[in-house]
């Protein structure tokens, strides 16, 4: 049956041709019988050009150096030695002349001393444009010592593996299907035919995964020791079982005494050679295995024929099947020992060959087992009819899980799968991914119930296929032969869909009359539902080539101004407020309150009238990120995770210590803080504040906590108490960014405030813009009526500075001065007597 091996391993590289992705660099060699280092070697003399592509020395102890040079060009690459049977392999990387890498490793080391997790060893390496890259090896073996040696790029290697893997997994997995079934029959059967052909079959299949280096890493990674142990007795092992089963097989102790006399001779010389492997060296016991397979190897190729010409009809399949496995072996022998070249047919000639073997084989053994045991086929059959039952209730069960099960619409995994499916098919068509969704549809829910809810999406899903079924370039989600569904369910208020996106803005019309009927209220139980649909939609490849992140970006898209406007809406990059580092800006938020990596800079506040600077701002910054963050994105971060009163106390515990430095510095000047309307919906946040001002007296009346215009309209009733409760306690309040809300001068007079900060947006524009200089100078005026200060806010030149002056504002604060600095940087600006506080 099943033939030994050549005690050669095989390798998986095939004899393509060289490509921008694979080089087989040439090589050069010489003997290491010396002791110097890698430098050394690398800088000698004495290096012989390799005739072959491979270095294939057969049985060599003597260990050898090995000198090639990597492509030119940036690139991330792989070099691949497909042997993995070298004892001790040590690679050095030279980049320019000078050692930037060496490794380590070979077949006696555990296997995690390679670079990478693999049967072969691999050494992942860059090269750089300009740079000259250049390998070099040092090998030593007991066995075969060939190095089969390939450069990948490295994307293209782990491609060209995956394949190589498909076709071992392939080979393997027939030989375990072979074995297993024949375990099997065995078991049912009690006949020792099948359990010989199991374990030689096993075997094969061993000796073929331990040669290639695959049960390595599974079952001794960290005992090279017996690794090796299990290759040198893969072969007697191999030789035992098949001669086993070609004796039992062929009926050989009935039919001729002498070929089973010479069968039984294999057998022992198996079991010797196997005890071998415990007491000889490794290149002896390799080589007595060998020396003994190959004789039986033939014997058991011969007797098939003899027994065939013989009359014996089960020596026919036999015969052919050890012919193929004859010849593919004897390909890989060649091979391996130089004689012949490397090809896919050569270098898999032995897999090629059993596997061939073993299915012929088998079809001998099931056509005995038909003959023998006919019933067993039927009880199959029987099988097979409950398999194909529990397939059709998979396939509905599979069915359920693609659809909606209120709707019967395909739900979001079958629209992505056909989503991605339609991109594959049409790599170069603009495809329109849209998502509608339901904006009204929690109002229904609280009014109807969630029965009635689901009762109206079942029409809303049935009205959205319809609709859409006519819009120009509709592309079925899916098809179906009453009818295809146009539309899929996203989530109970969402549904998306997919078009041409060219198709329809040929059509506008049809886009219109689409959106007109999408927006008709829903008529149910009498009444006239009105869902409030809104649609999105991104287009690939112009906004993603990601099916996820193109749904994702349509959700966007319904969200935006311009859907809630008109109902329909494109995706627009510079409106996606969404992003990776949003979410993640949380926790680094959160740790950089706890580790105190925040900082408050500072910028002044000038009276127009002493044309000195009397008060500062505090503005929240945070130091040492890659990208700056600003701080309104601070704030909303905070406000959205609950961490808006933590950082609220942290900067008003720091203002106070900052200005504690500017009194000690000599400039007693006010402070004001930024707070959030979060902050004025605590119930202890004035309690908080006024404990503050107590355990630091001396700042009280120079802390001033500035809220905005809009932020109070949002809770008027309890912002106006917090900030009663504040002033109470002497602590000053400023309305900041006023003008660019929507509040009454009826709130805005109740508020007790001391001052006003005008909205950046009404000066920026100031001397250019008549409008804005009525607005402004109604409110100084309004203000001053009021008993406010005013500040202007976003001064960047003198000449608005003078104008604001002219306009009788109070105090001014900008760039025109200075941008915001740390507290050190600050003081020192206030120190320098060249600064413009005179101005």
């Amino acid at each position: 049956m099943l033939g030994v091996a050549v005690m050669m391993p095989i390798h998986t590289t095939q004899a393509a041709p060289e490509t921008a992705s694979r080089v087989v660099p040439p090589i050069e060699f010489q003997t290491a019988t010396q002791s110097r280092s890698a430098r050394d070697v690398m800088r000698g003399d004495g290096w012989q050009t390799l005739p072959g592509e491979t270095p294939n020395f057969g049985y060599d102890k003597t260990p050898y150096w090995f000198r090639f040079q990597a492509p030119a060009g940036d690139a991330q690459r792989i070099l691949e030695i497909s042997y993995p049977h070298l004892d001790a392999l040590n690679i050095y990387l030279f980049r320019n002349g000078e050692l930037v890498r060496e490794l380590d490793t070979g077949d006696r080391r555990p296997f995690d001393s390679r670079a990478i997790a693999h049967p072969h060893f691999l050494f992942p390496f860059d090269t750089r444009a300009g740079q000259d890259s250049t390998l070099l090896l040092r090998v030593e073996t007991r066995g075969a010592l060939q190095v089969p040696v390939t450069i990948w790029e490295r994307t293209a290697y782990f491609g060209h593996s995956r394949n190589a893997d498909q076709i071992h997994a392939l080979y393997y997995g027939i030989l375990a299907t072979v074995s297993f079934l024949n375990l099997l029959v065995f078991l049912a059967l009690r006949e020792r035919t099948y359990l010989y052909y199991s374990l030689a079959t096993s075997g094969y299949l061993f000796l073929v995964a331990s040669l290639r280096g695959a049960t390595y890493p599974v079952f001794w990674p960290d005992t090279p020791w017996a690794h090796n142990q299990a290759i040198l007795l893969a072969v007697p092992l191999v030789v035992l079982f098949a001669s086993l089963f070609a004796r039992a097989f062929l009926k050989l102790a009935e039919r001729s005494r002498v070929l089973n006399g010479l069968v039984l001779m294999a057998i022992a010389g198996s079991v010797t050679a196997g005890l071998g492997t415990f007491a000889l060296d490794y290149n002896t016991s390799i080589r007595l295995s060998v020396a003994l397979a190959i004789p039986s190897f033939l014997l058991l190729a011969a007797i098939g024929p003899i027994e065939w010409f013989r009359g014996n009809r089960q020596a026919g399949l036999y015969t052919i099947a050890w012919g193929a496995l004859t010849v593919g072996t004897a390909l890989t022998a060649l091979n391996k020992y130089g004689l012949l070249a490397s090809s896919f047919v050569t270098e898999y000639g032995m897999q090629i060959g059993s596997a061939f073997e073993a299915i012929l084989l088998t079809v001998a053994l099931a056509a005995r087992l038909y003959q023998e045991r006919e019933d067993r086929i039927r009880a199959r059959e029987s099988q097979l009819d409950a398999m194909a039952a529990r397939r059709e209730a998979e396939l509905k069960l599979m069915d359920q899980a693609l659809h909606d099960p209120l709707s019967g619409l395909p739900n979001r995994t079958a629209f992505e799968l056909a989503l991605q499916e339609s991109l594959s098919e049409r790599p170069n068509d603009q495809l329109a991914v849209g998502v509608i969704q339901l904006t009204n549809l929690q109002a229904v829910t609280r009014t109807l119930g969630h029965r009635n809810t689901d009762r109206v999406l079942e029409l809303v899903a049935r009205r959205f296929n319809g609709v859409l079924r006519d819009l120009p370039g509709i592309y079925p989600v899916e098809r179906r032969e009453r009818q295809p569904f146009y539309v899929a369910s996203l989530d109970p208020a969402s549904f998306g869909f997919m078009a041409d996106a060219r198709r329809p803005l040929e059509t506008p019309r049809m886009i219109i009359q689409c959106l007109d009927a999408i927006r008709e209220p829903i008529e149910y139980l009498g009444m006239r539902l009105p869902l409030n649909p809104l649609a999105g939609v991104a287009v690939y490849p112009t906004h993603s080539d990601d099916t996820n992140t193109l749904v994702r970006q349509a959700y966007v898209a319904l969200e935006s101004d311009q859907a809630r406007d008109r109902g329909l809406a494109y995706y627009r990059a510079d409106q996606d407020s969404y992003s990776a580092d949003r979410l993640t800006m949380v926790a680094e938020l959160r740790e950089a309150l706890a580790q105190n990596e925040l900082a408050l800079y500072l910028q002044p506040k000038l009276s127009l009238t002493s044309r000195r600077v009397v008060g500062a701002e505090a503005l929240i910054r945070w130091p040492g990120r890659d990208k700056p963050v600003p701080a309104d994105q601070i704030i909303s971060v905070a406000e959205r995770t609950g961490l808006i009163k933590p950082l609220t106390r942290w900067v008003l515990e720091t203002a106070l210590t900052l200005r504690t430095r500017l009194v000690e510095a000599g400039h007693d000047l006010a402070l004001s803080v930024n707070v959030s309307p979060n902050n004025l919906r605590e119930p202890d946040f004035p309690v908080f504040v006024q404990r503050l001002m107590t355990a630091h007296p001396e700042h009280r009346n120079r802390l001033i906590l500035e809220v905005t215009e809009t932020s109070m309209m949002l809770d008027p009733a309890n912002s106006l108490r917090a900030l009663r409760a504040l002033a109470s306690a002497g602590i000053p309040v400023a309305i900041d960014d006023f003008g660019s809300g929507y509040s009454s001068l009826s709130y805005i007079k109740q508020l007790p405030a001391t001052e006003v900060k005008v909205d950046r947006s009404l000066v920026t524009d100031l001397r250019s813009q008549p409008e804005d200089r009525v607005i402004v100078q109604t409110t100084i005026n309004m203000c001053h009526d009021l008993g406010y200060q005013v500040v202007a806010e976003g001064v960047e030149d003198q000449a608005t500075l003078e104008l604001l002056s002219r306009m009788d504002c109070d105090m001014i604060q900008g760039y025109v001065l200075v941008p915001p600095r740390p507290i050190d940087a600050f003081v020192e600006w206030l120190d320098a007597p060249e600064r413009a506080r005179q101005a």
